[in-house]
């Protein structure tokens, strides 16, 4: 992720993106397969779903459609965690990743807050 780009959008797009780039070879494991189909689900789901935020009519839509752009960048975190604690990938190969879907994870949380 190069640089600070303040566009959550795009953000949320070029996390999704890395993810696909991650895993551009497929894993050699049963565990990594199924861990990397739904690692690419979870981070295009978070993108795609702030795509339905921006055209929300209601604030009360806006914080349902944000609640699960947050499911799915909390699940990716997750299924990060479980990859590396499996040995599937190494910390170091996915620091950044994690960084900024951490970074995205509190945005969002923020927004939520912000709207109520």
């Amino acid at each position: 992720m190069n640089g600070i780009k303040f566009d959550l959008t795009e953000r949320l797009e070029n996390f999704a993106a890395a993810i696909i780039i991650l895993y551009d070879k497929k894993p050699l494991s049963y565990a990594g397969d199924y861990l990397a189909k739904q690692l690419i689900r979870s981070s295009c789901s978070s993108a795609l779903n702030y795509g339905e935020v921006l055209g929300a009519g209601t604030n009360k839509d806006k914080i349902n459609k944000l609640r699960i752009c947050l499911k799915e960048l909390r699940e990716s975190l997750r299924n990060l965690n479980i990859q590396t604690k499996a040995k599937l990938i190494s910390e170091e190969s996915i620091r950044e990743l994690k960084d900024e879907n951490d970074q995205l994870i509190r945005i969002i949380v923020t927004r939520i807050k912000n709207i109520n």
